[in-house]
């Protein structure tokens, strides 16, 4: 059996599958496998370890005959169709649980950055512009017993409203169903999207759909206060990034820190990098070695399971 692996990763994990078939890895590291040759070497694979950037639609799944499944090195799988691949009778994995800690801090991280304008005042520094102090210099939003409203409280969305637990932060969320375990062991307050909109922080860890996609546009930044930070570490289909801006040059929201962006990478130039009160980060949510090794770890033995004919770890259900 053949298993393709579409971005360079560290040997022994090559080393690893090779002991159950026959392995092909693309041989960048930065760079998305481009689409003909993605095509083309999969024809023959019977297993494939993709990556958030490559698109595994009806296209691709028609096209590989022998194909038993799609192993995907992320938490969310928007970039598969799922359900034409569960029609054809091809299995979907992703690593869900092994990055929920890292993410959430992560996103924390970024709230704190954000909030505290830690980018704009390192780059005062750098600058040599920093000439003294002054009582306002460099002022930002404190986090400490703000509010904080969640969208999504998944399980990365509940590990950051624990985080938010320690900072004594009013916790408010909107999901698709009430998570009550959230509600007793941290206080979370289950609102609706337009109540959660009015909070200090609005946070959005939720997975890409249909009904989720553009669900932060301008109706919803004009509902948000003029002194709200949006921070999303969702998915960048999330955002209507038009409207974002708008509303930070505007000043109908204050500031915004972003993880994920529609195109990735973002292009030199955009209109995000030149706001500085837009912090923006190279979706590295999950990217500690640790976890990094844990995620592709958890690949392998996905791909493993299936090669032997077993079932395998973690399916997308």
């Amino acid at each position: 059996m053949k298993v393709l692996v579409t971005r360079q990763i560290p040997e022994r994990f090559i080393e690893d599958l090779k002991t159950v078939a026959d392995v092909e890895m693309y041989h960048e590291k930065l760079k998305a496998m481009p689409r003909e040759e993605l095509l083309n070497e999969s024809q023959d694979a019977d297993v494939v370890i993709t990556m958030m950037s490559d698109q595994i639609d009806q296209e691709y799944l028609d096209h590989c005959p022998k194909l038993k499944a799609v192993i995907n090195l992320a938490v969310g799988y928007d970039n598969i169709d799922v359900d034409y691949a569960r029609d054809k009778g091809i299995i979907v994995c992703n690593t869900p649980d092994v990055l929920t800690e890292t993410t959430a801090e992560l996103g924390f991280t970024l709230m704190l950055v954000t909030a505290r304008r830690i980018i704009e005042a390192a780059h005062l520094v750098e600058s040599g512009e920093w000439k003294g102090w002054e009582p306002y210099l460099m002022a930002g939003k404190d986090v400490y017993r703000k509010s904080v409203g969640i969208y999504g409280m998944g399980s990365i969305g509940t590990a950051f409203a624990r985080r938010c637990k320690g900072f004594d932060m009013d916790i408010m969320y909107h999901t698709r169903s009430r998570h009550e375990k959230a509600e007793k062991e941290l206080g979370a307050k289950y609102v609706s999207f337009d109540e959660l909109l009015k909070a200090d922080y609005v946070v959005c860890t939720a997975p890409l759909t249909k009904e989720t996609e553009n669900i932060f546009s301008k109706e919803a930044f004009q509902k948000m206060n003029d002194d709200t930070i949006f921070i999303n570490i969702g998915r960048g289909g999330h955002v209507v990034e038009e409207d974002l801006l708008e509303a930070v040059q505007n000043g109908e929201i204050l500031a915004a820190g972003l993880d994920v962006l529609r195109q990735e990478p973002i292009k030199e130039g955009h209109p995000f990098l030149k706001e500085k009160n837009i912090v923006v980060l190279p979706h590295i949510g999950s990217a500690t070695v640790e976890t990094r090794d844990a995620m592709i770890q958890l690949c392998v033995d996905n791909a493993k399971h299936i090669v032997n004919g077993e079932e395998p770890k973690t399916p997308v259900k």
